[in-house]
């Protein structure tokens, strides 16, 4: 159940918003090993005054903050973290040097819907 936060200092089309959630959602899906239905996106427009990056370049700045449960290994992390920084970078114009991915671990059972509360992660899933 994860929580997928995107902070990006720039504007976006509709359109572009819409693809980058649904590419960011199949790149989840696929490097974490889980199934779309409750995987969740926000995408927050910032002006470039309220995001710093010390080693930013000139360029907008994307952060994704990954709310995620626990059990995944670092090569699953790193997979899906390269692969959205490689969409925005090809996508949206995001310098390399201008991105953050940071994970967030929590138990399962501390995400939860109205129907339901997440248990742990494992492979089979």
């Amino acid at each position: 159940m994860p929580l997928l936060q995107f902070d990006i200092a720039r504007t976006l089309s509709d359109a572009a918003k819409t693809s980058l959630a649904e590419r960011v959602t199949e790149f989840y899906t696929t490097e974490m090993a889980t199934t779309a239905g409750h995987v969740a996106v926000t995408i927050r427009e910032r002006d470039p005054t309220e995001m710093h990056l010390g080693r930013a370049v000139d360029g907008p700045l994307l952060f994704l903050d990954a709310e995620i449960r626990r059990g995944r290994s670092i090569d699953r992390k790193r997979a899906f973290a390269l692969a959205t920084m490689e969409y925005a970078a090809e996508e949206l114009d995001i310098p390399d040097e201008n991105m953050k991915v940071v994970f967030t671990e929590h138990p399962g059972s501390a995400m939860m819907g109205v129907d339901r509360v997440g248990g742990e992660w494992n492979s089979d899933e």
